[in-house]
């Protein structure tokens, strides 16, 4: 059975609100054009006898009334006390059921995504979408979440994320969410093909954003990279080969697992993208730029603008011009870093806690 969404509700509510408004607004002027014209009071005379009438005060007639004056007015205040009653119950239910509350709220929420800017947009809230923005949430970056489901989107809500209601595969959503500004997003959509029309409508709308796509098996995992996915994941694949890790190598898990997930951690992994305009170390080698010295921070691999992976690099080792280096460290560590690179864009500044 179809559940009616709070914005649903809300524009229900303030419809028949404004409508209950535009009668009473109506009678008002009928009454008035009635007695002006008809009576041939004056409009003050007019204007004055229709509010008094239908307020019900009690106040004598303005001018004495025939039959037929007198019937239009037992007409006129019946209207006016039926449209009245009308407004009353609807705003009597706004107060009880907290709507001008809510309402106020969700005005806060549409500034919320009209300022988002470089953000990152989960699509679906499933299984897989839940663990997505929860780790979203502990590294404390801006993200907003797109779900067609109305309970689900409820307790996003409860939950302190930004979410539209929604169907992600279709352009109006992507639209709303802001991908136009969005910095990556991910698709963990229950249906490969979900995520497949979702990734193409995003890489129209963005062809600069980075889309990272879940699949159920290799066969969608190629249709995914051939529509243009960066990264596709599939949970049953990567699943099974974490779980014989575990049972082969468990420190190493534990240690991999220990600085790659979570809010409470000693040690980071991050990638710096190096910008020959602010990075004053392009064409040094590690040993040159001293960054391990310097910092703390060690320097992983380096992945070259080519595609081309160095694990564990060497002290002679070059960076280059749009690489990214990928280090571990601690939160201030990996801040100096940082810092020592140059005024690199916040899309690429490390995402740590304030307090370490």
């Amino acid at each position: 059975m179809y559940s009616y969404t709070f914005e649903e509700k809300y524009g229900r509510l303030r419809k028949e609100l404004i409508r209950g408004g535009v009668v009473l607004a109506s009678i008002i002027l009928i009454g008035t054009l009635w007695y002006w014209k008809v009576e041939k009071w004056t409009f003050i005379e007019s204007a004055y006898m229709t509010v008094i009438t239908l307020s019900t005060v009690g106040y004598s007639e303005t001018h004495p009334l025939g039959e037929r004056g007198q019937l239009f007015t037992i007409t006129l205040i019946l209207m006016g006390l039926f449209t009245i009653a009308y407004i009353v119950n609807r705003f009597t239910e706004a107060l009880i059921q907290g709507y001008f509350q809510e309402g106020i709220k969700l005005r806060q929420e549409k500034s919320l995504i009209e300022s988002l800017d470089q953000h990152y947009i989960v699509c679906g809230f499933g299984r897989t979408g839940r663990h997505v923005a929860r780790e979203f949430f502990a590294e404390g970056i801006p993200f907003i979440i797109i779900d067609d489901n109305p309970e689900e989107v409820e307790e996003i809500k409860q939950l302190g994320y930004t979410v539209i209601l929604g169907d992600a595969t279709l352009d109006e959503s992507l639209v709303r969410a802001k991908i136009e500004r969005a910095t990556c997003m991910v698709t963990a959509l229950p249906s490969d093909a979900e995520n497949l029309y979702t990734v193409l409508s995003a890489k129209t709308l963005n062809p600069r954003i980075r889309a990272i796509a879940r699949a159920s098996n290799e066969e969608a995992v190629q249709k995914l990279q051939r529509a243009g996915a960066d990264a596709v994941v599939s949970p049953y694949i990567t699943g099974g080969r974490r779980l014989a890790a575990a049972a082969l190598r468990p420190q190493v898990m534990d240690f991999v697992d220990g600085i790659i997930t979570g809010s409470n951690r000693s040690y980071y992994l991050e990638e710096f993208l190096i910008d020959s305009e602010a990075c004053p170390f392009v064409g040094q080698s590690l040993r040159e730029a001293k960054l391990r010295s310097q910092t703390g921070a060690l320097v992983l691999a380096i992945r070259r603008f080519d595609g081309n992976l160095i694990a564990g690099p060497t002290g002679d080792s070059l960076i280059l011009e749009r690489d990214a280096l990928i280090c571990m460290g601690t939160a201030d560590q990996l801040r100096n870093l940082n810092k020592i690179l140059g005024p690199i864009n916040s899309t690429n500044a490390p995402r740590l806690p304030k307090n370490q």
